[in-house]
């Protein structure tokens, strides 16, 4: 969202205001805006906002992109990391594709790292996204979802 002065005279000062919506992000973010002028020589201005967005827990990646045949099984991990002080619980509250992939919760360092591994199972062919939500025990952040995407084409076994 951004809110500006409409004009300037030449040789003045305006004032221009971003708002960047943050939700969603996390880690090292960079936005860009660009702002049009008539001035001939210099007609348009490129601002880059960059921050960095403090989450409670933190996916890498944030969702999961299985592909490749019919018949091969494919497995991806998410690692799930703390970054409060507290230890991190996590319980699953909804998975919607337990038909096309299974998921594995692994404790990697108790109360801090977590690794979730999901594995295609084989089948048919076809495009498929859902979601696999878990519940925390961060009252800033009291669930975590992890979008899942597959593409599977016709092939042999794998």
């Amino acid at each position: 969202m951004a809110h500006f002065d409409r004009t300037i005279p030449p040789g003045g000062e305006g004032k221009i205001t971003l708002k960047v919506d943050t939700s969603g992000y996390q880690g090292e973010i960079r936005k860009r805006a660009k702002v049009y002028t008539n001035d001939p020589r210099n007609n348009v201005e490129v601002l880059t906002i960059r921050a960095f967005i403090k989450v409670p827990i933190h996916l890498s990646p944030r969702y999961v992109y299985l592909r490749g045949l019919a018949g091969q099984k494919i497995t991806r991990t998410v690692r799930v990391r703390a970054q409060g002080d507290k230890p991190l619980k996590l319980e699953p509250s909804s998975f919607d594709l337990s038909t096309k992939v299974t998921y594995r919760i692994e404790e990697v360092e108790p109360g801090r790292v977590f690794k979730v591994h999901f594995t295609s199972i084989p089948g048919t062919a076809g495009i498929y996204r859902g979601v696999l939500k878990l519940k925390t025990n961060y009252p800033e952040k009291p669930e975590i979802t992890i979008r899942i995407r597959g593409k599977f084409r016709k092939g042999g076994q794998g």
